[in-house]
């Protein structure tokens, strides 16, 4: 089974955000970048896949110079081999269509038979990257995937909805989007990272793709959420009661 794993590098959950003078972008010098929680979920399903049934498990992501950090901490993972779009500028001068566009243009002429991805990349919450390819690449999607069993070319994968668990049946080739619950990530092994560093990485240049990558969604602004206010001490049951009814009004 050949499987494709699509990553985006983001800024740790843990690094402080600040804006730069723009206002419409972070300011990237110095933060710690990781892959999006999620696509490690993707990862990991597809190093599973692969000790199961054999085959390869390829990484691809599109993203600047600095991409490059995130592809060697899948390859440390498992990965076989990797794949960078090379862009310029900053992550978010590209809209969600146009990342996929350059997706699904580097997958023309490869074989695959699922390409997987997180369920949203953590930094804009977009949620639509896998819907996106899947509908560029004209396969069958399963999005927020929560378990999946994999016989030939036949493919179940379960989803949680509302009330319940959607179970959907399919088969290869199919986009797949991982939702927490799918599985536990393995933790690169020093052997692991050793391998990484060895392996290539092929590069593409996004400008080379002929894809046009003009924003369908203008970035207006980007700014830090409001602070929080102070905290406030009641000193009666009556007075909490009293507060949540007549101000904050949840009761």
């Amino acid at each position: 089974m050949d499987i494709i794993v699509c990553i985006k590098q983001v800024p740790d959950t843990t690094t402080v955000i600040q804006i730069d003078g723009s206002g419409k972008d972070i300011v990237r010098d110095g933060i710690t970048q990781i892959i999006s929680p999620y696509d490690e979920f993707a990862i990991e399903e597809a190093l599973k896949l692969q000790e199961a049934n054999g085959g390869s498990v390829t990484l691809l992501t599109v993203g600047p110079d600095s991409a490059k950090e995130a592809l060697r901490s899948g390859l440390a993972m498992g990965a076989d081999e990797a794949v960078h779009v090379v862009t310029e500028g900053s992550p978010l001068a590209l809209d969600s269509l146009a990342t996929a566009k350059l997706i699904a243009k580097a997958l023309e002429g490869r074989k695959y038979d699922l390409v997987l991805m997180g369920r949203q990349a953590i930094d804009d919450d977009a949620m639509q990257m896998g819907s996106l390819v899947a509908e560029l690449l004209g396969v069958a999607q399963v999005t927020t995937v929560i378990k999946l069993d994999i016989s030939g070319s036949s493919v179940k994968a379960s989803r949680p909805i509302e009330g319940g668990t959607q179970l959907i049946e399919t088969s290869l080739p199919v986009v797949l989007t991982a939702q927490k619950g799918l599985n536990t990530p393995r933790y690169p092994s020093m052997k692991g990272i050793l391998k990484a560093k060895k392996k290539s990485i092929e590069e593409i240049q996004a400008s080379g793709l002929g894809v046009d990558t003009a924003a369908k969604v203008e970035l207006v602004s980007v700014s830090l959420p409001p602070a929080r206010p102070a905290g406030r001490m009641v000193s009666s049951v009556d007075e909490l009661v009293k507060a949540l009814a007549e101000e904050i009004k949840v009761i």
